[in-house]
């Protein structure tokens, strides 16, 4: 079956949709596109209605971010604001085993029975889809780059001060804030200043105060879409600040070091990557010290910065295999152990019921990882259309129930 391909002429005319996964990082996405003759939005679709979409457009034996992924679409286009004729999907491909490379697949199957004519585009650094893959100039991939770090600092920020707004809505009116601020600096062009810019949302969050005897710290961990998307994971940090505890989202930053790291792994251990292996080098360089940069400026602004990524490395040595590799492989029980050897020792991870990977690398490691710290107080979450919100909210609450403790 053949699909219908995004052409340059349909640039100036099409509307893209993005699907929400990481709200603040995609926002900056979304701008940057918009700014290169794009006209991209960010969907924020949430409820039943899109559950249900996905379950009825795609075999429900595939996992659930592609089918709230493909739900979200789909009611999208069903609510009347976009033509079909002039609307385009975009969904990133990262080269992974399994929703990472396919998703793009299911969506076009999901759509090709009742809107034939939308396209999806391929977001990837891999070389797929050709065809349909989005092109970018090295100014474009510094700027997305630029504003993954940028998402990442402003997210550490938001996590640290929403449990201590003095008024409802004051840390998003903050986060609303230090978005404009970063938007601008990229249209001027004086985003690369990134030190500058640190001290400047710094100073934003400085509006809230926060208090020497901090709240209790959540850690989430997981598959990376449930992790962070608050469609998917029933706004699990929402729901955590409301029960009187602080957040921690480990920064996308550590998701790209960890692919780095992986792609090196191949060439030293299998002799893959030999034409890219120097990129992923440099790459990963590049972010470790942008990531060393952020832990500086969090801890001189009075904030707790994450673990340093070699520490990360160093803990995913002592309880799982760096060849483990498959969905976020070694990275959960890693962070998970960093988490808690710094003071985080309450952790959610979250998973889609079924991914028998993150299963592995996530519950498969709780064992292992109490063994190392007995003290963790940790509990897995399966996310899915037919499991009850009410049963993943009495687990949740059996955690903090043990932090009282």
């Amino acid at each position: 079956m053949s699909y219908p391909v995004f052409t340059k002429e349909m640039k100036k005319d099409y509307t893209i949709l993005i699907p929400d996964m990481l709200p603040i990082h995609f926002t900056l996405f979304s701008d940057i596109f918009n700014q290169y003759g794009y006209h991209t939005e960010l969907l924020h679709l949430t409820g039943n209605e899109v559950k249900e979409a996905g379950l009825r457009y795609v075999n429900n034996d595939a996992c659930y971010p592609a089918l709230l992924v493909v739900g979200q679409f789909i009611v999208a286009l069903k609510s009347g604001r976009y033509d079909p004729k002039k609307t385009a999907l975009i969904i990133s491909q990262t080269g992974g085993g399994c929703r990472a490379s396919n998703y793009i697949f299911l969506i076009r199957k999901a759509l090709a029975p009742i809107y034939p004519d939308v396209p999806v585009l391929s977001m990837n650094f891999s070389g797929f889809e050709k065809e349909s893959a989005m092109k970018f100039t090295p100014v474009e991939l510094l700027k997305l780059t630029v504003a993954s770090c940028y998402g990442d600092f402003l997210m550490a920020l938001y996590d640290q001060t929403k449990p201590y707004e003095k008024t409802p809505g004051q840390a998003d009116a903050l986060l609303k804030e230090g978005l404009s601020l970063i938007e601008r600096s990229i249209h001027k062009g004086t985003y690369v200043w990134r030190r500058h810019y640190y001290k400047k949302l710094l100073k934003i969050f400085s509006a809230i105060k926060i208090p020497e005897e901090r709240k209790p710290r959540v850690g989430i961990v997981g598959e990376i879409y449930v992790k962070y998307s608050p469609l998917a994971n029933n706004h699990l940090a929402d729901f955590l600040v409301k029960e009187g505890c602080e957040v921690e989202e480990p920064p996308l930053m550590e998701f790209l070091l960890y692919c780095a790291k992986n792609a090196v792994n191949d060439h030293e251990r299998y002799g893959l990557n030999k034409k890219t292996v120097l990129f992923w080098k440099f790459g990963y360089h590049l972010m470790m010290e942008e990531l060393t940069k952020q832990h500086h400026y969090l801890k001189h602004g009075g904030y707790i910065a994450g673990s340093s990524f070699k520490e990360i490395e160093k803990n995913a040595t002592r309880i799982i295999n760096q060849g483990v590799k498959m969905g976020e492989g070694w990275l959960i029980p890693a962070e998970m152990l960093s988490l808690t050897e710094h003071g985080t020792k309450n952790i959610v991870c979250c998973q889609p019921f079924g991914c028998l990977p993150n299963h592995i690398v996530g519950k498969g490691m709780m064992r292992p990882l109490r063994e190392l710290c007995p003290d963790v107080n940790l509990t897995a979450i399966d996310y899915d259309p037919s499991t009850s919100f009410v049963n993943q909210e009495n687990r949740i609450k059996l955690l903090l129930a043990n932090i009282k403790k």
